[in-house]
């Protein structure tokens, strides 16, 4: 079956498959319901397998070589040439350049990334909450990416569906941090109504971080988790329902066979 799938036209233009999968078109159910992704969540374990399945179907690999690493919040990537089957890394981001290998990452409100360097036949999948980007989980992606060949000037990233400044009130704590590492970062902020609270936009830092390390070019799709509850998880949102748990998008990157 083919699930309504999110693309870039950036990525279309470089002939890659791919896709940045709504909740649409799975067999979870209750707060999970559609096409969770998400191994670290409480859904039965099968529909989370099946849901999967399907994803590996729609960008044409084999199940077994659809890899999602178990994401830690870290600046870490790993690379990859091959399965690693039930043990999975514990990082946020995996490149490879093998053909007929699927990378995925999943993310509820944190930034999913997906990175590419069609000429060289390089690929990549990162999951960059604020602590990931804040400690560089995208520049980390990028070296391992030139590690194997990538050219930085000609990799093409790509955000797909991450909570919006507007859905991401934090802290003064939070804030500082941010201006306490570069205080050009109070750009990102926004006042909120809430006194000594602000907006923080993650898609435009992560955008930042981006451009600062000389790639080729970065699209991001603009689609907000939080508010677009028919098509997106939204961590953030099951929070402010009081819900048990929640499921979890998928961005997914693929070199052809």
């Amino acid at each position: 079956m083919s699930l309504p799938i999110i693309q870039s036209d950036v990525l279309q233009a470089d002939g890659i498959s791919h896709a940045f999968f709504t909740r649409q078109g799975g067999v979870s159910q209750g707060v999970y319901a559609g096409l969770n992704g998400g191994r670290g969540s409480r859904d039965n374990p099968e529909h989370v397998a099946e849901n999967l399945g399907r994803m590996a179907d729609q960008l044409g690999v084999v199940r077994d070589n659809f890899l999602l690493p178990y994401l830690v919040h870290s600046p870490d990537c790993v690379m990859v040439d091959a399965p690693f089957g039930a043990e999975r890394p514990r990082c946020d981001a995996l490149v490879t350049k093998t053909r007929g290998l699927a990378l995925g990452v999943t993310g509820a409100d944190c930034g999913i990334l997906l990175f590419c360097d069609a000429q060289a036949g390089v690929i990549g999948a990162a999951h960059a909450g604020w602590k990931g980007a804040f400690t560089g989980v995208l520049e980390t992606t990028l070296q391992k990416m030139e590690e194997v060949g990538a050219s930085r000037p000609s990799i093409h990233v790509v955000l797909g569906p991450t909570i919006a400044q507007a859905s991401y009130e934090v802290g003064p704590e939070f804030r500082a941090r941010f201006i306490e590492a570069d205080p050009m970062n109070a750009w990102f902020f926004a006042p909120s109504e809430r006194e000594a609270h602000h907006m923080f936009d993650l898609p435009a830092y992560i955008g930042a971080r981006l451009k600062a390390s000389g790639v080729g070019r970065f699209q991001n799709l603009a689609l907000d988790t939080y508010a677009d509850e028919a098509r997106f998880y939204s961590y953030r949102r099951s929070v402010h329902r009081q819900e048990d748990d929640y499921g979890r998008l998928v961005a997914a990157i693929a070199l052809g066979a």
